[in-house]
């Protein structure tokens, strides 16, 4: 028996390692474009814009790459649910390396003219395809592969990923600006993380086709398995569900790990942005599995409803008056920062495996995906460029008031999540 199980954690530790090392690949591909935006719009945006008009263009392009998820999530999602999890894992991979090499091919505004920054929107807008589809997959597969009674903290392990590719993204921006000036990088240099994105894609392709499945022929020969009109009608309350708890959980995880980079530079030099907000991130990494464990002692429920009274009461605080009154002082800054990231991992933790327990196994990739996808473009993606419009009209702190009724919202959504997870929990074990 104990060898039994001593294999079967080998077998859930090299199934997790593969399907997170392509989600650390795809969420640092997508992450560098924030990194390095305040360099590319420089090549790739008309020059008789002002800078704050080229911010909310950059920005904007961020967010119209988050309405790509839906697609991507449904598309991937029935390719998962059809034809099994390792094999949308590998498309998507594959999309994702395309799509980082085609980046680092952009022709400038000085060369094309317009044309730039709508080649600019087309490849974010496959990045964004790619991107939907990972989340689902890789969220459906990581909760099931997990062992009973330890699927948070295993599970846990796709935000470790998914910040890790944040982190990452955050330390190639200081390592670059050790190397190059910022007129270098705006020069071109600014390339050099995409082609990197590109190959280590190709990585992690070779490791994900070593993946084992863990779908039943049952499940993908089920006539619902794909189907998006089955989900909605036979699962419109769990659907719905996750939508609601989603878009708080994506607006706050963008404002704190996405727009809080703007936020800071106002009143600090971009190497001390970079160095604050990659210590912040290794944190928020290396926390996860203790808020996953957590959720496996006292239940996925109460942590979530943890994450949205907790951070709902301190948003405000720490962010628009907090971050004002200390935003010359890195080390307060950081504190500030880390404290939000605390908070955040309550949900970032658990969310996937919340999202996961809420559907049967032949719809699960498509309703994790399509529903996250969903939340994540309407609130999510378009945190950073709302937030920069609340700025330019002079009521920056309203975007804060957004937020915390978002998640007053999702903690009386959260109270309707059932106390024992229906899905999931009973299937076997690959």
């Amino acid at each position: 028996m104990d060898n039994s199980r001593e294999e079967k954690t080998k077998r859930t530790i090299r199934s997790i390692i593969g399907a997170a090392s392509g989600n650390l690949v795809e969420w640092f591909d997508f992450y560098i474009f924030a990194v390095f935006a305040e360099y590319f719009k420089e090549s790739l945006i008309p020059n008789d814009l002002d800078a704050n008009t080229k911010s909310i263009y950059i920005w904007g392009v961020f967010a119209a790459s988050f309405f790509m998820r839906p697609i991507g999530s449904w598309l991937f999602g029935w390719i998962g649910d059809k034809y099994g999890r390792k094999r949308s894992m590998i498309i998507s991979i594959v999309v994702m390396s395309i799509s980082s090499f085609l980046f680092a091919l952009l022709p400038t505004y000085e060369k094309v003219g317009i044309l730039a920054p709508i080649l600019l929107l087309l490849v974010r807008l496959l990045q964004g395809l790619s991107v939907g589809g990972e989340y689902g997959t890789v969220a459906t597969y990581m909760s099931e592969v997990a062992l009973k009674g330890r699927k948070g903290f295993f599970a846990s392990f796709q935000y470790v990923t998914l910040a890790g590719g944040q982190l990452l993204a955050s330390l190639l921006g200081v390592i670059l600006l050790y190397f190059f000036s910022a007129q270098q990088l705006e020069d071109g240099a600014w390339r050099i993380p995409f082609v990197i994105g590109g190959f280590v894609a190709l990585i992690s392709l070779f490791m994900r086709s070593h993946l084992e499945e863990t779908t039943s022929e049952a499940s993908r020969a089920s006539k619902d398995s794909g189907n998006l009109l089955a989900l909605i009608k036979k699962h419109s309350r769990a659907f719905l569900t996750v939508v609601g708890f989603t878009s708080a959980g994506s607006l706050a995880f963008y404002t704190i790990t996405v727009y809080s980079r703007s936020y800071i530079s106002a009143a600090l030099p971009s190497e001390t942005v970079g160095l604050v907000m990659t210590a912040c991130l290794f944190l928020f990494m290396v926390i996860q599995p203790i808020f996953g464990h957590l959720a496996d002692r006292i239940g996925s429920r109460k942590v979530m409803l943890l994450f949205s009274a907790l951070t709902a009461v301190l948003i405000y605080p720490v962010m628009a008056v907090g971050m004002k009154a200390f935003g010359d002082n890195p080390l307060a800054i950081f504190l500030l920062l880390s404290l939000m990231m605390v908070l955040l991992s309550f949900y970032s933790a658990v969310g996937g495996l919340i999202k996961a327990e809420m559907f049967p196994m032949e719809v699960r990739a498509l309703g994790v995906g399509v529903s996250y996808a969903i939340g994540n473009a309407l609130f999510g993606g378009s945190a950073p460029a709302l937030a920069l419009k609340f700025k330019d009209l002079g009521h920056e702190n309203i975007f804060f008031i957004y937020v915390t009724v978002m998640l007053v919202i999702c903690f009386f959504i959260s109270l309707t999540l059932p106390k024992s997870p229906t899905h999931l929990h009973h299937e076997r074990e690959i």
